[in-house]
Formats: C-alpha cells, sequence, structure tokens
C-alpha cells in the first residue's frame, strides 16, 4: 500500500479527470477512460489486490460493463458500471467474501468521502513538508534568475529582427495555449472538480476501521450446533416471536422437539394451501389458457404477479426461520426436511406459472421494461429456491444464503448489460404489429437507438394493429391506460421526426468524449435519409 502523499496525488489527479471528461458532456467513452484511471490507480494503490480472485472476476465484470456502455450507452450499463467498480475496490481494501457486505463497505467510504478527502490533504507525513520547504527554496532562489532572462528577452527581441520574429511565434503561441485554458477551466469544471475529488477520495483511500469487513469474518456458510442460553435466547427476535406463540413450550428439553412439531403442522397446512393454488393455476393457466379473457388476463398478471413473487419470497423465510439453528442438527426432523423439500418444488411450480403470466402477456400486447423485469426477478427467485435448498439440506447458514444469492445477483446485473433492451423491445412489438396493438407513445418513449427501427417500418404502421380504444372486448382500466392511447399516423411521424431533431441538436454540443457506439450508429443513419 502507498503512502498518504502518493494517494492524494492519485485523488487529485482523479479529480481533475473527472472533471474534464464530464463537463458539458454525455456519459459515454468519458465513463471507461474515467474508470480504467481509478481501476489503475486502484491497482497501484494497493498491490496486493491484484492477486485477489474476487477482484480480478469483479474487474473483469467491470471492464465489461464499461464495454457495454460505449457499445449500448445504456442505462443500465451505466449503473452496473459503478455498481462493479463499487464492488471490485472495496473487494481489494477489505477482506470480503459476500457482495453484500462489500456493497456496505463501499456506501460507508461513499458516504464518508468527505471525510477520507480532509483527512488525505492533512495527514502528509513530515517528509512530504521538508520537500515542501526544500521546493519553496528552490523557487525563491530561481525568482531573480527569471526576472534577470525576461529582461535580457525583450531586449534581444527588440534588437534583432530575426529573434523577434521567433519570439513573436512562441508568444502566440504561448497565448493560444493560455486562452484555451481559460475557456476550458471555466468555473462549470470547477464546480465538478470537488465532486470528483470526493468521488475519487471514496473510491481510492482506505478507511481505517474495517468494520464491516470484521463483522463478516464472523460469518461462515456451514452451521454449527451450539449451546444457546437463557440470555442469548432472551434477545433473540425469532426466538421472541416463536414464544409469543407457543408460550413455554419453546423452553426445556424438549424444545427442539416441539419446534419440529411446530413446523411440521405449518408446513403441513402451507402445503395443502399452496397445492390448492397451484392446482388451479395449472387448470387455468397451463392447459386451460385458451378459456383466459384478455382482461382477466391483465388482472393475473398485474393483481396476482407481484403478490405471487411476495408470497415465494416469503415462503423462503419461513423455511429460513424453521431451519435457522439446531433444529437442522435434530435427528427426528426427517419429516420436516420433507415437507420443506415439498414446499420448495411447490413454489417452483408458482415461479412456472408467474412465468407464464408473464409469457402469456407478453404474447398478446409485446414486450416492455415491466414483463422484462419480472422474468429478471423470477431467474432470481430460482436461485433462491436452489440455495434454500441446499441450506437445507447440507445445514448452511444464513449467511451462505445472503452470499450465493447476492452473488448472482451481481452476475446477473453484469450480463443484462449486454443486451439494448430498448432495441429488443421495439424489435419484437415491430416484428409482431400485425397481431400485438402497437402503441405508439410507448415506441417514441424509448431511447434513441430505436430511431432507426423506427424510421425503418414507419411505412408499416398502416398495416398494424393499432391501440384502438374503441375495442369493446376489454373493459379494463389499465389497458386502456398503458396500451390504448390512440394516435394518428400522421402526428406519429411529425413526434419522430423532432425526436430526431432533438437528438442531433443535442449531440452537436458534445464533443468525442460522448461518443458511443450506439448514437453513432443513429447519426450515420439519419445522415442518409432524405
Amino acid at each position: 500500500m502507498q503512502n498518504n502523499s502518493s494517494r492524494l496525488r492519485w485523488v487529485i489527479a482523479g479529480g481533475v479527470l473527472f472533471s474534464l471528461f464530464f463537463y458539458h458532456e454525455n456519459i459515454a467513452v468519458n465513463l471507461a477512460m474515467f474508470n480504467l484511471f481509478i481501476l489503475a490507480a486502484f491497482f497501484y494503490l494497493y498491490a496486493d489486490a491484484r492477486q485477489n480472485t474476487a477482484v480480478r472476476w469483479l474487474a473483469l465484470g467491470h471492464l465489461t460493463c464499461l464495454a457495454m456502455v460505449v457499445l449500448h450507452n445504456t442505462d443500465l450499463s451505466i449503473l452496473a458500471s459503478w455498481a462493479t467498480l463499487w464492488l471490485t475496490v472495496s473487494y481489494g481494501m477489505y477482506v470480503h467474501r459476500s457482495p453484500l457486505y462489500a456493497g456496505v463497505s463501499a456506501a460507508a467510504n461513499f458516504i464518508l468521502s468527505p471525510y477520507l478527502l480532509v483527512v488525505s490533504f492533512f495527514s502528509l507525513s513530515k517528509k512530504g513538508m521538508k520537500k515542501r520547504r526544500i521546493t519553496g527554496r528552490i523557487i525563491r532562489f530561481m525568482l531573480f534568475p527569471a526576472a534577470l532572462l525576461l529582461i535580457f528577452t525583450i531586449v534581444y527581441a527588440v534588437g534583432n529582427s530575426a529573434f523577434q520574429d521567433v519570439f513573436e511565434k512562441v508568444a502566440m503561441k504561448v497565448e493560444r495555449i493560455l486562452n484555451y485554458l481559460f475557456q476550458t477551466l471555466s468555473w462549470g469544471r470547477f464546480g465538478l472538480l470537488l465532486p470528483g475529488l470526493l468521488l475519487s477520495a471514496g473510491l481510492l483511500v482506505r478507511r481505517k476501521s474495517s468494520f464491516f469487513s470484521d463483522l463478516e469474518s464472523k460469518k461462515t456458510d456451514n452451521l454449527q450446533r451450539k449451546r444457546i442460553s437463557w440470555v442469548e435466547r432472551s434477545h433473540n427476535i425469532l426466538y421472541n416471536l416463536l414464544e409469543t406463540f407457543m408460550g413455554k413450550l419453546t423452553t426445556g428439553m424438549m424444545a427442539l422437539k416441539n419446534e419440529n412439531i411446530t413446523g411440521l403442522i405449518s408446513l403441513g397446512l402451507l402445503n395443502l394451501l399452496l397445492l390448492v393454488v397451484n392446482f388451479l393455476d395449472v387448470s387455468n393457466l397451463w392447459f386451460g389458457y385458451e378459456n383466459v379473457k384478455s382482461n382477466m388476463l391483465v388482472k393475473l398478471l398485474h393483481d396476482g404477479t407481484g403478490i405471487l413473487i411476495f408470497s415465494i419470497v416469503l415462503a423462503m423465510a419461513v423455511l429460513m426461520f424453521f431451519f435457522k439453528g439446531n433444529l437442522n442438527f435434530y435427528s427426528k426432523n426427517k419429516w420436516l426436511k420433507y415437507g420443506a423439500y415439498l414446499w420448495i418444488l411447490q413454489n417452483a411450480v408458482l415461479v412456472v406459472s408467474v412465468f407464464l403470466r408473464d409469457y402469456y402477456y407478453i404474447q398478446h400486447y409485446g414486450l416492455a421494461h415491466k414483463r422484462l423485469g419480472v422474468l429478471f426477478f423470477l431467474a432470481m427467485v430460482i436461485v433462491g429456491l436452489f440455495t434454500v435448498y441446499v441450506k437445507i439440506r447440507n445445514r448452511k447458514t444464513n449467511y451462505y444464503l445472503l452470499r450465493v444469492n447476492s452473488t448472482a445477483a451481481v452476475v446477473l446485473l453484469v450480463l443484462s448489460t449486454t443486451v439494448h433492451w430498448d432495441e429488443l423491445i421495439a424489435r419484437y412489438n415491430l416484428s409482431r404489429r400485425a397481431t400485438v396493438p402497437v402503441d405508439m407513445n410507448f415506441l417514441l418513449s424509448l431511447s434513441n437507438k430505436t430511431i432507426p427501427l423506427l424510421e425503418k417500418n414507419i411505412t408499416a404502421f398502416d398495416n398494424a394493429l393499432p391501440a384502438n380504444k374503441h375495442d369493446s372486448s376489454v373493459n379494463d382500466a389499465f389497458l386502456q391506460k398503458d396500451f390504448y392511447q390512440y394516435d394518428t399516423i400522421e402526428n406519429f411521424k411529425r413526434r419522430l421526426k423532432n425526436k430526431e431533431q432533438r437528438f442531433l441538436e443535442e449531440q452537436a454540443k458534445f464533443t468525442w468524449l460522448s461518443w458511443n457506439y450506439a448514437d453513432h450508429y443513429v447519426k450515420q443513419y439519419l445522415a442518409y435519409l432524405p
């Protein structure tokens, strides 16, 4: 690890670059340049982090996100690039195994960045102060010779025409450089300098306290059986909750047996209830979908999906509650485990039912961001159910669940940046315009990368299925609000041209620092339009 003086130089350089790169610019290649500088500075300051396998994988994920920022330039890729950068430096500065704890450490660094910046400025060593005194003495020694040099340069320029020409050329170049610097170093750039310094300090300066790292070091993946004293039990919220319902049955020699019986009854009743729900879903959605009307489909998705996903998360919490401690080691918990496995299996069936709701809705009304979000959330739920199964089978801790699931969330976040979702949504909906209602307002609200797609399909909108608000077969208010905003083709074309004009006007204000392939592709396409 380098000393405070070295860290301070990197922090100042980061602040200056932040100000130069992002003033009046769009987030694009400038973000990649700034983050690569931060990574280089970080690995220079914390050389040990280069040997950390987790840091290497996170750095690779971060570089993937940066590449997607330059390629797709989506909000998701920008968000993921910042998230992976903070996780990379957090894993490198502190000892972490879970992205969740590392994220908390990163948040602490971000919040304390003003303090870290001030400490960096005022904790310079005496050796550094001695060096500055030596530098001051050198400057004072050079003042008189510099004044003599300036006087004789002017004299020679007046007396020698050839030297005067050279002097004037040099003076003109210096003047142009100064003018450029004064234009570049505006008050706006100085305004960005402080946020840049704070951000760089948060990313490059390590806190003396490693509280969250120490806290995580006490966590393990494998459960250990231990005797819980009455004092510990009385201060445990989960035990207090159980005692509220079971009373004295939670204490004494028979406590584990009583908890096991309570768990068996609870999981038995919950499995019976979920069996009824799954039977109805399998009957109506899996094999009886053709009988579902369009307005009922909307209710199934928007009124049911959120609640069902919440129920699955709640189901996992129930299992975490029952298998939180010594009940995992109870010799007669076999049937409790079977009940838990059946509960997990039935919730997996429920996941399929939620997926079918979303799938049918997309088939009928096209893609949208929230419908894609449901699919991503279901992917995380599947990982969660599997890890709960592993926890029960192999006697793992709740920390194991948090560690594995948060790692899966980071992997999914990085992978999700590799697709331009707005372009995918527009392409899918336009390709199915003969069967899917075309929501013109929604298409125009998508990112600028979709402009070429809209232009290529603009003549086909006349033959598209309009979102007709007079469709008497649908009475649902949600559908009328979300899809049945009817607009004329002529008005759509006019609004599309306005969007293109605004895009070109915005692009004209940016420099090469805002370059990204998505915007470049759109500009190239519009340049060839009649």
